[in-house]
């Protein structure tokens, strides 16, 4: 494969027993509960190589270990520990060890490889898609499907060009509760509906004071930073707490985000980028090594239809019953999920007129993937590359107006969106947000929170209007060779 320089580490290195020795009880219990499971023959298998051992990549090892189509036959993770653990774990699962790699270009190389699976951290997301797909494999690639704007379309035109099958980790496209709400919205059941909510009322506890700390020695620091800058350790925990340093990840705009945004977009028909975006918020409550924001709300206007979606990291009561939802708000009524497996329509008085409910199985959004690689057939896929990248740059839009945005006071901010043509929604959103930071001991006058400037859109295009420093944050420098390759490369 010419575009990658080639790097072999331990291929063939999984000592599978003594790997098993120093596993963890509960792994250990896990893998007797599979021990008598039927073994599936090897030949029939697509094989699958999971990039990323950690919370994320379990859950790819369990749903690809359950279908009977697939075979995990390599592990990939820069983490050694992780990564032999995971593999020898997956061995006595089903009956066979994968391979162990640091590298995902070893696995890329090995052409009986048809399946990539990618749970790395955000910022490999979209060269991981994209690598292996150049290499004639199909991808499931977990949501954010990609770091920034740019590299999201990229990931798209590969697929288009390379005729590969590429599924999204937005897997609210799969579970039944969500899939009969949309239905029910799209219905007219709630009258016209221009507004729709997401929501991220998660608690974010602080990642601790930055400083200088030690990266774990199991892990290859270089392949763990990839296309990202090698900048030195400033958190204390080194796995999962990325995600509030913007080098690497997105913040909750960009990490729950997607998934809700993509429901926001489903019901209210979106099928493209918006024509204007603005953010305000702010990383309130704690000062910390975390450098996005915990409190944001980005407003998104798309024709006459308008997103607004919440994050909050402080502690918060739930709106309309939800906490990580969606709500869309009909001339009629209203529908709120609640959950990924459960929610309700209701009417304008706020009594119940239907409920949603069925499995939250993610398990349904892998074999859908397994379904459209056997057919060849993109169009079959729940969630295409083309919608996830569509999600996430909504999300990666928000934050590029509050990276841009300055301190501002509360009287500026709802000057702002008061003056914003937009569902009346907005300005009420405000409100909220500053009795929500109130509770939170939280005084703007003491610490402001941040306005980003509205950004317009070329939607088309998929650039911002008259905004170079926007334009800028809708791509990054690279670090060779780890290089999304631009519109003409793929």
């Amino acid at each position: 494969m010419a575009r990658y320089t080639r790097r072999q580490f331990l291929e063939d290195s999984v000592l599978a027993a003594a790997v098993a020795a120093a596993l963890p009880a509960q792994s250990l219990l896990a893998a007797e509960k599979h021990k008598d499971a039927p073994k599936k023959k090897s030949g029939d298998l697509l094989r699958v190589a999971i990039v990323g051992a950690g919370g994320r990549g379990g859950e790819h090892v369990r749903r690809f270990l359950e279908n009977p189509n697939t075979e995990i036959v390599y592990i990939v993770d820069v983490d050694e520990t992780h990564g032999q653990k995971q593999a020898a774990s997956v061995g006595k699962k089903q009956g066979r060890v994968p391979k162990f790699a640091r590298d995902l270009r070893v696995a890329l190389d090995d052409k009986s490889v048809q399946i990539v699976s990618c749970a790395t951290p955000n910022h490999w997301h979209s060269l991981c898609a994209i690598w292996a797909m150049q290499a004639g494999k199909d991808v499931y690639v977990e949501k954010p499907v990609s770091h920034n704007v740019s590299e999201g379309r990229r990931a798209v035109e590969t697929a288009r060009k390379h005729n590969r099958i590429c599924q999204a980790g937005t897997q609210c496209r799969s579970m039944a509760a969500t899939l009969e709400a949309i239905a029910y919205v799209k219905s007219g059941k709630i009258g016209e509906v221009k507004l729709a909510r997401g929501l991220c009322y998660k608690r974010r506890p602080t990642i601790g004071p930055k400083g200088h700390y030690t990266v774990p020695a199991e892990v290859d620091y270089n392949l763990w930073c990839g296309p990202a800058r090698m900048l030195p350790l400033t958190r204390q925990k080194f796995h999962y707490d990325w995600h509030w340093q913007r080098e690497w990840g997105n913040g909750d705009m960009g990490n729950q985000g997607p998934h809700q945004m993509d429901i926001c977009r489903w019901g209210l028909g979106l099928d493209r980028l918006p024509d204007s975006v603005i953010t305000y918020g702010g990383r309130l409550g704690y000062v910390d090594a975390g450098d996005v924001a915990n409190t944001e709300v980005g407003i998104f206007e798309s024709g006459g239809k308008t997103i607004v979606f919440e994050v909050r990291g402080l502690q918060t009561d739930p709106l309309r019953g939800a906490s990580v939802g969606v709500i869309f708000y009909g001339s009629g009524g209203y529908v709120v999920m609640t959950s990924y497996d459960e929610g309700g329509a209701f009417d304008r008085s706020g009594k119940l007129v239907q409920k949603f409910k069925g499995p939250g199985d993610q398990g349904q959004h892998f074999a859908n993937l397994v379904a459209a690689v056997k057919a060849r057939d993109y169009k079959l896929l729940h969630a295409d590359i083309l919608e996830g990248h569509l999600s996430c740059a909504h999300s990666h839009l928000a934050n590029i107006s509050y990276y841009l945005g300055k301190p501002a006071s509360v009287d500026e901010i709802k000057s702002t969106v008061s003056a914003l043509t937009t569902h009346e929604d907005v300005a009420e959103c405000l409100e909220r947000t500053l009795k929500h930071l109130a509770a939170n001991g939280v005084d703007p006058a003491k610490t402001p929170m941040s306005l980003g400037p509205m950004l317009k859109i070329d939607s088309h295009n998929e650039t911002v209007l008259d905004n170079p420093q926007a334009c800028a944050l809708l791509t990054r420098d690279y670090r060779a060779p780890f290089v999304v390759p631009k519109a003409d490369e793929v």
